[in-house]
């Protein structure tokens, strides 16, 4: 089984990375590889089709 993720663009640094979905499947957490900003999206039980997000 592979782990679940979302794609996300940094804007503070202007990069792409994967970020995982936690342990508890309640959000996907994950940081900027370069100024380790956090970000946490949680997850909405009606959801989004949508795969690619944008952090600003």
């Amino acid at each position: 089984m592979y782990k679940r993720y979302i794609g996300v663009k940094f804007d503070c640094c202007h990069v792409y990375t994967r970020v995982y979905m936690n342990k508890e499947e309640t959000a996907y957490e994950g940081r900027c590889p370069k100024c380790m900003r956090t970000i946490c999206i949680k997850i909405h039980k009606d959801g989004v089709n949508c795969r690619f997000f944008s952090a600003i």
